[in-house]
């Protein structure tokens, strides 16, 4: 079966290692720079933002060849689209994002603590 719709599979993988690749070197980073930052810019738990900061290069290189984006949108509300309508000012974008996020993270802190 050929999900992607094309016989270009083997294209695909590489740009898919290759987002990876760069997805985790910057997490790290960010990681390594501001756990408390990373932690809310990638949506991760403090056990995960350790785990990042203290990996290898080789287990993120290993990692990054994985066949799944690591990455994923968190976009997926119409209501953080709309933050990107022409004309707006991106300072109050990015604001305006930022409010969304947190609490979108706070959501998912409250919806673990009840499972």
């Amino acid at each position: 079966m050929d999900i992607d719709g094309g016989g270009n599979n083997g294209d695909i993988s590489k740009e898919i290692g290759d987002i990876n690749l760069a997805y985790m070197l910057l997490a790290q980073k960010l990681a390594k720079q501001d756990r408390a930052a990373a932690m809310y810019r990638l949506g991760v738990g403090r056990e995960l933002a350790d785990l990042l900061a203290n990996m290898s290069l080789t287990q993120i290189v290993k990692l990054a060849t994985s066949n799944f984006l690591l990455c994923s949108f968190r976009l997926d509300d119409h209501p953080m689209f709309a933050v990107f309508g022409e004309g707006k000012d991106t300072s109050l974008q990015q604001a305006h994002m930022s409010i969304l996020m947190a609490a979108r993270q706070l959501q998912t802190r409250e919806a673990d603590a009840v499972v």
